[in-house]
């Protein structure tokens, strides 16, 4: 009953768990990737920054880039580089709409500069001219950008009665007051309504 085994039973044998498919590296678990992936995991490897200088140096190159991007974008209305204030379909329908015709507004700062230079003048017959000027520029704009404000909301709900509007008024308002030649994005109409890369 106390007696010392003489024999010792084997020991139970290891199963080997073969690893499942998804463990498998490089095996058939998971896709292969592309080369374009795979090119593109190798330069960010190869670009990353080895140091702060370098890190900086790296954002200043990528800033620069996306500037003139944007630049680029804002001569030619490229809405992929565009600012958020002037990206999507219905801000660039406000700039066409603005952009097709003549208003008042656009002339008021040359306009007021020759206002001034009447109202300088030691000349009390022009002075009284230049106080009527006044009065027609500050009566037919504000008419004018309320006929046009009309106009653009009118068109506003006929081309996209499913998108949100807010804000676009007021940006075709202001637009408007600028010179045409220093607006930015640039024109992409002539007044009329034609294409500025068409005849």
């Amino acid at each position: 009953m106390f007696r010392r085994r003489t024999t010792t039973e084997p020991a139970p044998a290891e199963t080997v768990t073969e690893p499942a498919p998804s463990d498998r590296v490089g095996g058939k678990g998971r896709p292969t990737p592309k080369r374009r992936e795979a090119e593109q995991a190798r330069k960010t490897r190869v670009s990353a920054p080895r140091d702060r200088k370098e890190a900086m140096r790296q954002q200043r190159d990528k800033s620069r880039a996306e500037r003139l991007k944007m630049q680029q974008a804002m001569a030619t209305g490229d809405d992929r580089y565009l600012p958020a204030r002037d990206k999507g379909p219905v801000r660039r329908f406000v700039r066409d709409f603005v952009d097709s015709r003549r208003t008042p507004a656009e002339y008021l700062l040359p306009y007021f500069l020759v206002i001034f230079i009447f109202m300088t003048l030691p000349i009390p017959s022009v002075r009284v001219i230049a106080t009527y000027l006044w009065l027609v520029a500050i009566i037919v704009v504000p008419l004018d950008l309320i006929f046009l404000s009309r106009r653009l909301k009118k068109q506003l709900r006929e081309e996209f009665p499913n998108e949100s509007h807010r804000g676009a008024v007021s940006y075709g308002v202001m637009r408007s007051t600028q010179i045409r030649r220093l607006r930015l994005p640039k024109p992409q109409v002539r007044p009329g309504g034609k294409p500025m890369n068409k005849d």
